[in-house]
């Protein structure tokens, strides 16, 4: 049986790629949110992207964090992967940006989000016990092709570890 996960991802950079890799079907996915649906959540302000977040999280055991070249840093995503944490969920990072977009482009490496979010009482930065993965290849089909085949692997080995700490 697939796992059911969230994908956190910056949406106007990255939803092609973020689709592409959704699309692979070794694990059951979220369904994001349209363009006027999220228009329609953010107008209820902060409350009601939290409440949406919720409600997208619930029923998942881990949350696959797609890492761009702008995912790092940015509100929400850092909010999902702490609300994540929080919550038991395993948490990963894939980084994507060797896969094409809607234009046929690949864009630069990000940097990785979890250097940024500190684990609890420790202090200690997630990023010294959550994976992020840089898929090998030297093009997009073979990024494509690693995700495909170590995704649930991935997951697999987040919700161990977030079950180990």
């Amino acid at each position: 049986m697939a796992r059911r996960v969230f994908y956190s991802f910056h949406y106007d950079r990255d939803n092609w790629r973020a689709s592409t890799v959704r699309n692979i079907g070794t694990v059951e996915g979220n369904r994001p949110a349209t363009d006027n649906d999220w228009e329609t959540i953010k107008r209820g302000g902060d409350t009601a992207i939290k409440r949406w977040i919720a409600g997208q999280m619930k029923y998942r055991s881990c949350t696959v964090v797609l890492v761009g070249t702008h995912t790092a840093g940015r509100k929400w995503i850092n909010y999902e992967i702490v609300k994540s944490w929080d919550d038991g969920m395993g948490v990963v990072g894939i980084h994507i940006h060797g896969l094409k977009n809607a234009d046929g482009k690949v864009s630069t490496k990000g940097a990785n989000p979890f250097t940024s979010i500190t684990h609890g009482k420790t202090g200690k930065k997630l990023s010294s016990i959550v994976k992020c993965y840089n898929p090998s290849g030297s093009n997009s089909q073979e990024r494509y092709d690693w995700i495909s085949t170590y995704l649930a692997d991935a997951i697999e080995e987040a919700i161990e570890i977030r079950n180990d700490n």
